[in-house]
Order: C-alpha cells, then structure tokens, then sequence
C-alpha cells in the first residue's frame, strides 16, 4: 500500500478508477462518485478530442471544470483506439491516422497531437502515446510495436510542457516474457513517476495474462505506480493486488449495471432473472452504497424489467462502490499482513468454492504481502 501525490489530491493504492470516457462516468454524479470513494476519474483523449474538443474542456479550466469533479484525473492518450478501431485506421512511424466514428473524417493523432490534447485536458496523469497490439499478434509485430512505442514515447516527453502533469510509459510485450523485457529494457531508463502495462486483457485468457503480469510488475520499480490498464473484473483486482498492481480502470462496472447485473461477493447477481423479483433483501447487506442502503433486491429487479433508467444508475453505484470496497478490504489485509489468507477465503466464496488454477496459481506466486 502507498500514497500517490497529485496536483489535485493524493491518492491511496491499490485502487480503482472509474471510466469516464467521454467525460462522465455513464449515469453517476460528481458528489455520488465522491461518496462511494472514487480517488481518480480516466478520460480518454481521442473522444474527447473529437468531441467536444480539448479546447472547449481548456476553456472550462481542463475536466474538473468541465465535468464538475474536482478531484485527480488520469487521461488514456489513444492508444487502446489504435487497436479497438484496427478497421478505421493506418499506422505509421509519425503516429495513426484514424477515420472519426462520428462523421468519417480523417484524424490525425501523433505522440506530440496526443500529449497537447491531454495537456489541454488538464489531466494530473497523462499517458504516453503507444501501439496497442491486438492478440493474438505475430512476435515479429508486437516487436515492432513496443519498439515504436518506445520511440514513441522520447517524442512524448519531448512534446510534453506542464511539469505538474505526471507522464506515465507503458510496456507492451504481449504474453511474451522475454518480448516483456525488451520492452521493459527500453522502457526503464526514461524513469517516468509511474509505469502502465499494456497489451492485455485484450483478447488472452487470464492463465495467460497472469503471467505477463506476474512478470511484468515483479521487475517495475516498486516505488512508482503499477497501472494494469483496462482491467477491472473483481477477480482481476484481487490477482493483480497479489502481483502488486496499484491502479486498475475498467468500464465492467458500469457496462454490466446496464446490462441488469449487481456485483457480489457471490459473483453477479441477474437482476432479470427470477431469484430477486420478491427478494427483499438489500443487493449486499455489508455495503454502504446508496442503493444497499435503500432499496431491495425485488424493487431494483422490478426497475431493470420496467426499463426505468434509475435501476442501471443503482446497479452501476453499486458495482463501482463493490469495486472501490474491495480494494479497501485488499488494502486492510495487506496492512495487517494477512492479505494471501483474505484472497483465498474471498476466492473460494467467489468461485463457488474451487479455486480457478490460474487464481491459485497467482496466489501462490504472492510468497509475501503485496507492497
């Protein structure tokens, strides 16, 4: 556990970001984001740069003044985009050329076009423009890919011009160990305040993914921020706090809300399924979130069916608050040194009892409290 200092607050780790992608978290407030314990909020540069543009968001002072949350943000640089839009975009040593969702136009997005974007955004963590490969991947691509990205980021921290902004670099390597530490061999001398592991949670199943974690954070510098990116199921945070994973974001929480799913300690819980419809149980009777704390079971059942908009909003407060007290729950063991035991009793409620090998195999990997 470590403290993590910005120019709007210090933050605890390990924790979890909430997504904002487009500059809100999808049906939640500033002041509920702020009572479930949300420490840092991401954005992501090519969405905001399309829409509505980073100089509107400089003219309300960066996102604090924009979106009304007046703690730390972090900024994806556009990376993740250069794989999730592999059909609308071409790729070159000078950056990528992306054809807009919105209207079709050509987009031109370059280490230096990302880093003043995320400047004008006024993010207190910006994130080195890289090459997301997708997998499975050919080794001679994801080579080519961390070594541009590598490149990438001299010309980052060459464009880059607000000292208060922490940069962070991202290795790349895909599952490959030894593609890990070309990366990693290229990546460390630029000392940046954090480190991101990218590549995953892309596509690899998580006996492979784990691994390339394991791998990954054990030779990052223990004193700077570990950020596994775009990675956010339950179990993920519990295994990637076993391998010292400090800063985790995902969508998950929020995306399965809408889809009518609550997290639970007993894994997720279908709110369209038969079981709560006259469950007068709270959603979780050890959480403190608004909607715990308000309504039953059945009654968020019976807005999910009637399609009324604030069951999602419920079951998203909910997940991202299940999110924020596990990691609270994973940081108290790790304080009283009890972390592996917590994480083995929690996965066998989680997984209904036998643990996936890959979990225990992660477990097994953790010999000591996590830093």
């Amino acid at each position: 556990m470590a403290q993590f200092r910005t120019p709007r607050g210090t933050v605890t780790t390990p924790m979890f970001m909430p997504v904002g992608t487009q500059g809100t978290v999808k049906g939640i407030s500033p002041d509920e984001l702020l009572a479930i314990g949300s420490q840092m909020i991401l954005g992501n540069t090519y969405h905001l740069m399309l829409r509505p543009g980073e100089d509107l968001v400089a003219a309300h002072g960066g996102l604090p003044g924009f979106t009304a949350y007046p703690g730390p943000f972090l900024t994806d640089s556009g990376g993740f985009q250069v794989m999730s839009l592999g059909h609308m975009r071409k790729i070159s040593e000078e950056g990528v050329v992306f054809k807009s969702h919105l209207d079709g136009s050509l987009v031109d997005l370059t280490p230096e076009r990302s880093v003043a974007v995320q400047e004008a955004l006024g993010a207190d963590v910006i994130m080195a423009f890289d090459e997301c490969p997708p997998f499975p991947a050919e080794r001679e691509y994801i080579t080519r890919s961390l070594e541009r990205t590598v490149r990438w980021l001299d010309r980052c921290l060459s464009a880059k011009s607000r000292p208060e902004q922490a940069l962070f670099a991202i290795v790349q390597g895909g599952i490959h160990p030894d593609l890990r530490q070309r990366s990693l061999d290229l990546t460390l001398p630029f000392a940046t305040p954090g480190f991101a592991i990218g590549g995953l949670a892309v596509g690899e199943s998580k006996a492979e993914m784990y691994p390339a974690v394991d791998f990954t954070t054990a030779r990052l510098p223990a004193d700077k921020p570990r950020y596994l990116m775009g990675v956010g199921h339950p179990e993920d945070l519990v295994a990637g706090i076993a391998l010292g994973v400090d800063m985790f974001d995902c969508v998950y929480p929020t995306r399965t809300g809408r889809f009518g799913y609550a997290l639970t300690d007993d894994g997720r819980l279908n709110m369209n399924s038969s079981g709560p419809r006259r469950d007068l149980r709270p959603i979780d009777e050890d959480c403190d979130c608004y909607a715990c704390r308000h309504y039953t079971r059945a009654y968020l059942a019976h807005l999910v069916r009637a399609e009324e908009m604030l069951g999602p909003r419920m079951l998203s407060l909910h997940n991202l608050r299940y999110l924020h007290r596990l990691v609270e729950r994973a940081r108290a063991s790790i304080e009283q040194g009890t972390f592996v035991d917590w994480a083995t009793d929690w996965g066998l409620r989680y997984f209904k009892g036998a643990l996936p090998e890959w979990f225990a195999q992660t477990l097994r990997a953790t010999e000591a409290t996590p830093a």
